[in-house]
């Protein structure tokens, strides 16, 4: 359970140095509200988030005064007709991923949160071209080439699979029926030929290279990695909760899983300099959410802009049969960027786990008003929606971000 503190305006405009608690637990600025979700290795309850006090603890402050009237949205909440939505998908990224143009508050918060990723289409090795131009028809098995484009093409448009694998499983699935609903498709458990006709209508959509070949800089290497100890006391001795792998960062910066990294890489040595196979991101939602729908029957987070409009979503866990996640409707209270995380054991000693991206809730922190409760992010991307949570909302990492980047102070959230 997680006890949060209600943080001010002026303190999210500048940075927190704040403490919050999560698990049975207070964070602490001006008042105190409860808030609950994930325990670390043990089973004992106490557990608290701070937020961290480095300059690169960055909290989102978004309106949804940034929204373009003249943009279509890029999916229909009501899904009873599908609009061209061209300009709304995300287009051929022209070998850079992840970087915004503009100026607006969502865009600044986005490529501050998102690495840009600069790629390369030139001398791509047989696998890539193989997925790059794979396609589908009725009939055919989804082997990973395909089912790697099809990530892609819902990645893309916004309905999120997870970790990239190239393998038909229950998030990608998840994934489509959220595209199909958001378009006004028959919801199936197996895709179609009216499903596939309608991810791949799109020209700038389908020119975009699924896996682009990257150069890895002495920053993708020369990062500080660490071996996580089970124990929570062990953990806060820590310097960070970094990755353990070199890896392993990799495969999150790429949004893909750690073991298909190295599948098209088997040969790697994943040293600076050296040129890899990796999937291409693409660009993530833009639009401010002022909405969010917890589904625990589907596991998926919706994301709403203020027209109603459903504008992405995400696969997720959404609390458990031992610690259910809370119902009714609450607001955002408090986002942050790199929290820390305190575990109160059972005989009342603590043991604060600093931020990084293996820490117990991730890269990210969405506080509820509905106390000891929030959005955020998971140390095992490739686990989201098949592990229990104590009652919040988890995400990947680079979803956790990517929400973090456009939802709004006040937003709703609905459980359900």
């Amino acid at each position: 359970m997680y006890q949060l503190t209600k943080i001010s305006t002026a303190l999210l405009a500048i940075g927190l140095s704040t403490t919050i608690f999560i698990g049975q637990s207070v964070a602490s600025t001006t008042e105190n509200m409860t808030a609950t979700d994930e325990s670390t290795s043990s089973s004992s309850s106490n557990n608290v988030v701070n937020t961290s006090d480095s300059a690169n603890s960055t909290i989102a402050n978004e309106s949804a005064t940034n929204r373009s009237a003249t943009n279509t949205p890029a999916m229909e909440a009501t899904g009873s007709t599908v609009k061209d939505k061209s300009t709304d998908m995300s287009p051929v990224t022209n070998g850079v991923s992840q970087k915004l143009t503009g100026k607006s508050k969502t865009t600044v918060s986005l490529n501050k949160f998102l690495p840009t990723i600069k790629y390369s289409t030139e001398n791509l090795p047989d696998i890539a071209q193989k997925v790059n131009s794979a396609n589908w028809q009725a009939g055919m098995n989804i082997n990973r080439n395909t089912g790697t484009k099809l990530q892609a093409l819902l990645n893309w448009q916004h309905s999120g699979v997870g970790s990239v694998d190239g393998y038909w499983g229950k998030n990608t699935r998840k994934a489509m029926q959220a595209f199909q609903k958001a378009n006004g498709l028959t919801v199936t458990e197996t895709l179609n030929t009216e499903t596939w006709q309608a991810l791949t209508k799109n020209d700038k959509m389908m020119a975009q290279p699924v896996l682009v070949s990257y150069q890895l800089t002495e920053a993708d290497i020369n990062i500080k990695t660490t071996t996580i100890p089970a124990a929570a006391k062990e953990k806060a001795k820590l310097e960070g909760m970094y990755y353990e792998s070199v890896t392993e960062g990799l495969a999150e910066k790429f949004h893909i899983s750690e073991k298909y990294l190295k599948s098209l890489n088997p040969t790697a040595s994943f040293s600076a300099g050296e040129t890899i196979t990796v999937y291409n991101p693409g660009k993530p939602n833009t639009k401010p959410v002022s909405r969010v729908v917890a589904d625990r029957v589907t596991e998926t987070l919706y994301a709403y802009d203020a027209q109603d409009n459903l504008v992405a979503s995400y696969p997720t866990t959404v609390g458990s049969t031992a610690t259910p996640s809370p119902t009714g409707t609450h607001t955002v209270e408090v986002k942050v960027h790199e929290p820390n995380y305190t575990y109160t054991a059972d005989d009342g000693s603590k043991a604060i786990i600093p931020p990084g991206p293996n820490n117990p809730v991730g890269m990210v922190w969405i506080g509820l008003s509905k106390p000891s409760y929030g959005i955020h992010g998971s140390p095992d991307p490739a686990r989201i929606s098949r592990q229990a949570s104590a009652g919040c909302v988890r995400l990947t990492n680079w979803d956790a971000l990517a929400l973090l980047g456009v939802i709004q102070n006040g937003a709703t959230v609905e459980f359900k």
